[in-house]
């Protein structure tokens, strides 16, 4: 199969299956978003979803979180992984957006990435959710599962690899939604250690299904 082709049955499979793609994160408005997307490294949803209804009610604002200290904030977020930093990205995180954007979450990859705790994954991820920007933020899913399709080769290394692949064969219009079809598909079909092939459905255009079916025959053949 092409590349070409084996985009196409990408797009058509999940625009036909997945029409609504969006975030597990539960959040509001682009602050809380923000806020989830940085509690997230490391760290799954599920948990962030358990950690964000307090800490958004106490600190609705980035002026609430400019305002707070470390021993203040930390209780809210102590349960998710790596705390102690994620704790002094959120402070710093609220005082810039409060002294150098007004209060409110900007809209470019370049102004996000100078937040503390906001790297290019981030930034995607918000530009990408709440304003349907062309952008792809690869996680862990993203780049295992857009490598195992075929729709990015083997060779490709890093997330800004994969990422510079993916928006160059995703018509624009799609990018955002692909996104949350490559961690969907990744974070309940797609496995790390054992990908469920037996369940998934689109094992006819997936490069990693085709080699390992291919090996399963010529060992029965054997």
């Amino acid at each position: 199969m092409l590349k070409k082709e084996r985009y196409q049955a990408f797009i058509d499979h999940f625009s036909e299956n997945m029409p609504i793609a969006e975030t597990e994160l539960q959040y509001e408005d682009p602050f809380q978003l923000l806020v989830a997307v940085v509690l997230s490294a490391q760290c799954t949803d599920k948990r962030i979803n358990m950690v964000t209804p307090s800490l958004f009610r106490d600190f609705p604002t980035p002026a609430h979180l400019a305002a707070s200290h470390f021993d203040e904030l930390f209780p809210y977020i102590k349960s998710v992984s790596y705390p102690n930093n994620k704790t002094k990205h959120l402070l710093g995180l609220g005082k810039m957006l409060v002294e150098d954007f007004g209060g409110e979450v900007p809209e470019t990859v370049n102004e996000l990435i100078k937040l503390p705790g906001v790297g290019r994954k981030t930034a995607n991820v918000i530009t990408s959710v709440v304003w349907n920007q062309p952008n792809m933020a690869v996680d862990t899913h993203v780049f295992r599962v857009s490598r195992r399709l075929g729709l990015v080769p083997m060779t490709a290394k890093t997330p800004l690899e994969v990422e510079r692949q993916l928006i160059r064969h995703i018509p624009k219009q799609y990018v955002h939604k692909a996104h949350h079809w490559l961690i969907l598909h990744g974070r309940y079909t797609c496995l790390a250690r054992k990908p469920k092939c037996e369940e998934c459905s689109i094992t006819h255009f997936c490069r990693y299904f085709e080699k390992t079916q291919g090996k399963m025959v010529k060992k029965s053949a054997s």
